[in-house]
């Protein structure tokens, strides 16, 4: 490690900082580029199970018209599921309505059978829409 004066130090900030923000608009032009490219007609039926039943993929949507799909990974074979995935979904309940008021809803799909999700909800006090894909 190199100790340097508050002057040097300040200096080396400040050329990193330009390269941040060089770094952040780059990043803000890929993600308008990703926004601006043409969309897909899904043509594919794809189910998934959850509390009502099977359902398809509109179906997910509910009363919104935006949807945002989390992947979480729990296999068929796991006794548990992803500890990463398990800690971001301890925050997905709150969220879940607000984005609901914003016409968005926010379901978790995952492989495992859904008997095994909802189980786990039940256990981790989750209240979110999680659907399996299996």
């Amino acid at each position: 490690m190199t100790i340097v004066s508050r002057d040097e130090w300040l200096e080396q900030r400040k050329a990193l900082l330009e390269l941040e923000k060089k770094h952040k608009r780059e990043s803000d032009a890929l993600a308008r580029k990703r926004r601006e490219l043409p969309w897909v007609k899904i043509d594919a039926d794809y189910r998934f199970t959850g509390p009502e039943g099977e359902v398809g993929l509109r179906e997910l949507f509910g009363d919104a018209s935006q949807l945002v799909v989390y992947h979480f990974m729990y296999g068929t074979d796991w006794e548990k599921p992803c500890p990463s995935c398990s800690f971001w979904a301890d925050h997905f309940n709150n969220p879940h309505r607000h984005l609901l008021r914003r016409d968005v809803r926010l379901v978790c799909v995952s492989i495992a059978p859904y008997p095994k999700l909802s189980a786990w909800a039940k256990k981790a006090g989750w209240t979110f829409p999680w659907y399996s894909s299996a």
